[in-house]
C-alpha cells in the first residue's frame, strides 16, 4: 500500500465518522458520543499527516502510536453507538467498524515494522 493509498483511506473514514455523527440521534448522550467520535475520528487523518513529517524515526513511532490510540477510542465509540442504537444508519456504523478494524491492523503491523527498523 502506498502512503497516500493510506492517507486516502484514514481520509475516507474520518469523512465516514463525520457523516454518521451528522445522521445521529439528538440525546444527551448522543450528543456527548457525537462529539467524542467526531474528535477521535477525524483526528486519525490529522494525525497521520504529522507523523508523515516526524523529526526523526521515533518521533514518526510515536506519531503513528497516537494514530493507533485514536483508532482504538474511535473503536469504542462506535460500539457504543451502535449497541445503544444512538446511530441514524446502520449500515455506516457497521462499515466504519469494519474499516476502523482494518485500519488498526494497519497501523499495529506498520508501528511493530517501524520499531523493529530502528
Amino acid at each position: 500500500m502506498k502512503r497516500f493509498d493510506l492517507e486516502d483511506r484514514l481520509v475516507d473514514f474520518s469523512v465516514l465518522i463525520i457523516g454518521i455523527v451528522n445522521n445521529m440521534k439528538t440525546s444527551k448522550a448522543g450528543n456527548t458520543l457525537a462529539n467524542q467520535i467526531v474528535r477521535s475520528g477525524t483526528s486519525v487523518s490529522l494525525n497521520y499527516g504529522e507523523a508523515q513529517s516526524g523529526e526523526s524515526r521515533k518521533d514518526f513511532i510515536h506519531k503513528m502510536k497516537v494514530v493507533l490510540k485514536e483508532l482504538r477510542e474511535t473503536l469504542v465509540a462506535l460500539k457504543i453507538i451502535h449497541k445503544a442504537l444512538l446511530y441514524g444508519v446502520e449500515a455506516d456504523v457497521t462499515k466504519a467498524k469494519v474499516e476502523n478494524n482494518e485500519l488498526i491492523s494497519i497501523f499495529v503491523k506498520s508501528v511493530a515494522t517501524a520499531q523493529s527498523n530502528l
